[in-house]
């Protein structure tokens, strides 16, 4: 990993502490997508056994959560840094809230699952075409984890630019659904569960955008949140 961004201070200890803030960080992101994974994958295979593993995450993604937010507060009232290392510890906090979020979705989308998968056959309904939305959402938490690994902002708006793809088949999702419960009254409330997860991983996509802007903030100190992709790019550029 590249540190030349986080400060040399002459306290080494310091540098350990921002570096274990950073190390928990990337700890708690890859929790957090083993457990979309196993979410996403007990939807496609109506395995409940998955399912229920993507449950019991969400203890240790919220465990993670107060552990570093009580690290980065420490950090904050002893050290009282500044600089790019104040912004980090920041950001830090606000990502870390945007993980355990993603978490809670994750969560939700084994539930429904579980709600959805015929206990005796361990089959439900195939939605195929909720599973490219599955891998976009996927892909673009594992690259604002990555650029928040490599401390590089070079591929934010690349990033971002996906949600307009996500948002697309989220849409499409909908009407598709909506016809199969015109077409089929009585499975109305099943479809209702597969559109809260469509939604489900639709925030999942809005939460990684997040996690991009407050990675601008950390590294250029400036706050994207309410630009739009275009003025995004210029502004990196």
């Amino acid at each position: 990993m590249d540190n030349s961004k986080i400060g040399h201070h002459i306290s080494g200890q310091f540098n350990k502490e921002l570096e274990d803030v950073r190390n928990k960080v990337l700890t708690m992101g890859g929790v957090v997508e083993h457990q979309i994974k196993l979410a996403v994958l007990a939807f496609t295979t109506g395995d409940l056994e998955m399912a229920e593993i993507a449950i019991k995450l969400a203890s240790e993604v919220d465990q993670l959560e107060v552990d570093i937010d009580k690290e980065c507060m420490q950090i904050l009232a002893m050290r009282q840094p500044a600089a790019f290392d104040l912004r980090m510890l920041i950001a830090v906090i606000k990502i870390i809230d945007e993980l355990e979020g993603i978490g809670d979705l994750a969560e939700r989308i084994a539930k429904i699952t579980i709600q959805l998968t015929n206990p005796k056959s361990g089959k439900h309904d195939q939605y195929f075409e909720l599973e490219h939305m599955a891998q976009l959402v996927q892909g673009m938490l594992h690259d604002a984890l990555d650029i928040f690994a490599r401390m590089d902002l070079a591929d934010i708006a690349s990033i971002t630019s996906l949600d307009k793809n996500v948002d697309r088949e989220y849409s499409s999702v909908l009407r598709q659904l909506s016809l199969k419960m015109m077409e089929s009254p009585n499975n109305v409330h099943r479809m209702l569960d597969v559109i809260s997860l469509a939604r489900a991983l639709e925030r999942i996509g809005d939460l990684a955008c997040n996690l991009c802007e407050h990675l601008v903030y950390m590294f250029k100190g400036e706050d994207v949140r309410h630009l739009t992709q275009a003025e995004l790019e210029r502004k990196l550029n």
